[in-house]
């Protein structure tokens, strides 16, 4: 009965379906293009976004190190300048002696003309005494030094003034022979050897003739450095600790660096 009803032997559930396919082969070929294309899409789209985080991690490590150095050199220099604040106490208790003495000495500088005078005045006996301070062998090694470097000879004014200070460490004019080798080497375009060279002088002999300048100097050098706070803190260390006593053409010039630097 049933193959007389159903010729073809399909079950009474599957009556009237026809035996033709749901979906053609072109069809199925142009599901799968379309399928692949979208998979290539995703996958370009995920590695791009995991380059874009490379890229992103790799620029927020350089910022990250670049801050770290940063905050290092500002460190050192802050550590110089608060050591240099613990030695000025020091200083400015014997303020009145220490801070006067220097302009004092000025009157001095007329001790060397008696290099002339001192022939004459050395009729008696005394001759030798007076013959000995009319040759100045450290005053001309300084002198020669300081020549080297008005002529821009900066690498051989540095070498001839530091051979003048350790030959002569007491003299008076190793306070200027300190401070013009740090002016040397700001001169030459090496400032953070110039900050150092400065700061040491100033804290190695606070009473000498430039220590004023060295700190004056210390700040330009801080500025070229780009650190305009630091040199802020030098200017204001200059007043601190020798005020009115500061010369009038050193003055000037500092009240015209904190005019640049901006300093409050």
């Amino acid at each position: 009965m049933q193959r007389q009803v159903f010729p073809k032997g399909r079950p009474a559930d599957t009556a009237a379906f026809s035996d033709d396919p749901a979906a053609t082969q072109s069809s199925v070929v142009s599901l799968d293009q379309r399928l692949d294309a979208v998979e290539k899409q995703m996958a370009d789209l995920v590695r791009q976004s995991e380059e874009n985080g490379n890229r992103l991690r790799s620029v927020e490590g350089g910022l990250t190190q670049l801050k770290a150095d940063q905050d290092q050199r500002i460190g050192a220099i802050e550590q110089k300048l608060t050591e240099a604040q613990t030695v000025a106490p020091a200083v400015a208790e014997p303020a009145p002696a220490a801070t006067t003495a220097p302009p004092k000495p000025k009157p001095t500088k007329p001790a060397t003309p008696p290099k002339t005078s001192a022939t004459p005045s050395a009729s008696g006996g005394p001759e030798t005494a007076s013959a000995a301070p009319s040759v100045d062998q450290g005053e001309d090694a300084y002198t020669q030094g300081f020549r080297m470097w008005e002529a821009g000879q900066y690498d051989q004014a540095i070498a001839q003034l530091k051979s003048f200070s350790a030959a002569y460490p007491k003299h008076r004019r190793v306070s200027y022979a300190n401070n013009l080798i740090g002016r040397a080497l700001l001169d030459k375009g090496d400032a953070r050897g110039a900050a150092s060279a400065l700061l040491a002088n100033y804290r190695s002999n606070p009473g000498g003739e430039r220590a004023a300048d060295s700190l004056y100097y210390l700040g330009q050098a801080l500025m070229k450095l780009g650190q305009p706070g630091q040199a802020c803190k030098a200017y204001a260390e200059l007043d601190a600790v020798y005020g009115a006593n500061i010369r009038p053409d050193l003055k000037k010039l500092e009240t015209d660096a904190k005019a640049q630097a901006q300093c409050s």
